[in-house]
């Protein structure tokens, strides 16, 4: 047996509490008339036996009756009795065959042969030491004919009703789940078609689908980001191991086809061993741009003095003070991450080193200006062509192809422009051929001030 859906069980439990609720109403309407039809029985019997009593007097030692007394009126029966209880006048109701003390102003319910009645007792004094009761008498009414006409009522109207709350209840269940039938939609479409580039787009609101749209939207920009950062690295991979991993074959496929002499077998080595080093230097940059792609390596923002930690880094990196100059003379502080800071720097003296002259200079200088903070790292290279310019900060881009040799993998500017957009700053460069070239970081430096002061 096929399950019901979601909607239908919640439309088939809003039918059954409906018609819950209509017999809980049914029950009170009942209970209702009842208690009412008693209370409309008792002001009857009072006002008309009230109504009595303003009509019986005495009139030469004589019981005297007005005009308008009426023994027997709207189901209510008058009696009048002596002081010793004795009958005066009227007539007592024939299923009313019980002896019924007399209670003045009392009204209530007594139990009579095969029915109920409703008494009502009022004494009117006459003289010093005479007097006469008034006895009213109304049968209970058992509103038989009332709770009859509820009842067929209500074998008419309920199956209608019914009706109509399964087919409101299922109408409502359907206009409330029509936001998740479009995520189903959307998550089946993009499951189909593979294309984690498709969005669920529902309009903006506060409601839970709304919320759960918005939730599955940025789960599937984290999968599409994800999912295109592991495409870029095999990519990546596939395409610049080739080269070493065809070197280090062909140096194997040689030194096993011809014998070697010492000299050329440490050749051999040394030039495998090379092409290992570059194959572990390419991978470990590829993981950090993957990190860096993903947002799983992250900027930990905290105050920085740059002038402490491009010495510090001076120091641990042991460069040739004599290529590596200094400009560091106003001290600046910059919210930034030391360990990613630390990677962008030493990227960029790296570049310049081994793209620049074979004994040039490396300047690096940091200052602030208005509202950034600006650190440049200069060198006096032969520059790079303005037509390459915005192209070296592309993956695997090299400006002179030529000159990178087997010591460059391409990577470093890239994950320099990364770690910049981290900090949520930008990278820029100005390169004069045959002169040098200069890269600027740019950091904001209201937000540094902020992180330093508090």
């Amino acid at each position: 047996m096929k399950p019901l859906s979601v909607k239908l069980r919640i439309a088939v439990w809003l039918t059954l509490l409906m018609g819950l609720l209509a017999v809980l109403l049914l029950a009170f309407l009942l209970s209702i008339s009842k208690v009412v039809a008693a209370q409309s029985s008792m002001s009857q019997l009072s006002q008309t036996v009230r109504s009595n009593l303003s009509q019986t007097g005495m009139a030469n030692g004589r019981l005297a009756l007005g005009d308008s007394f009426s023994f027997y009126q709207d189901g209510v029966s008058t009696l009048i009795y002596s002081r010793e209880k004795a009958l005066l006048a009227g007539q007592i109701p024939v299923s009313f065959s019980i002896e019924e003390e007399f209670q003045n102003g009392i009204t209530r319910v007594v139990n009579a042969g095969g029915g109920q009645y409703l008494v009502l007792d009022l004494w009117l004094p006459m003289g010093w030491d005479n007097g006469v009761w008034l006895r009213g008498l109304m049968e209970v009414p058992e509103n038989r004919q009332l709770t009859a006409s509820l009842l067929r009522v209500a074998l008419i109207v309920m199956p209608a009703f019914m009706a109509l709350a399964a087919l409101g209840s299922y109408w409502i269940a359907r206009r409330a789940f029509r936001p998740l039938d479009s995520i189903m939609s959307a998550a089946a479409s993009i499951n189909e078609a593979q294309d984690l580039s498709r969005r669920i787009g529902l309009p903006p609101g506060r409601d839970e689908f709304s919320q759960l749209a918005a939730t599955f939207d940025q789960l599937f920009q984290r999968l599409e980001k994800s999912f295109e950062s592991e495409q870029q690295f095999a990519a990546d991979a596939s395409h610049e191991l080739r080269t070493p991993v065809s070197i280090i074959k062909g140096a194997c496929e040689y030194a096993e086809k011809y014998d070697e002499t010492p000299e050329e077998r440490l050749e051999t080595i040394s030039m495998i061993h090379r092409q290992a080093n570059r194959m572990s230097q390419l991978i470990s940059q590829l993981l950090s741009m993957t990190r860096l792609d993903q947002g799983t390596e992250t900027a930990k923002l905290e105050p920085v003095k740059l002038n402490d930690l491009i010495r510090s880094l001076c120091q641990e990196q042991a460069y040739d003070p004599d290529r590596l100059i200094l400009e560091l003379q106003e001290e600046v502080t910059a919210a930034a991450d030391p360990a990613l800071l630390s990677r962008l720097i030493q990227n960029l003296v790296e570049n310049g080193f081994k793209y620049g002259r074979p004994d040039g200079c490396v300047w690096i200088s940091v200052r602030q200006s208005g509202g950034e903070i600006l650190l440049e790292v200069r060198d006096n290279g032969m520059g790079i062509p303005s037509e390459q310019q915005d192209k070296i900060w592309q993956r695997f881009y090299r400006a002179d192809p030529a000159r990178s040799g087997e010591g460059g993998t391409g990577l470093g500017l890239a994950i320099v422009q990364q770690i910049a957009h981290l900090h949520g700053g930008y990278m820029t460069l100005e390169s004069v051929p045959r002169v040098g070239s200069a890269f600027t970081l740019h950091l904001p430096a209201a937000e540094s001030s902020a992180q330093a002061t508090a």
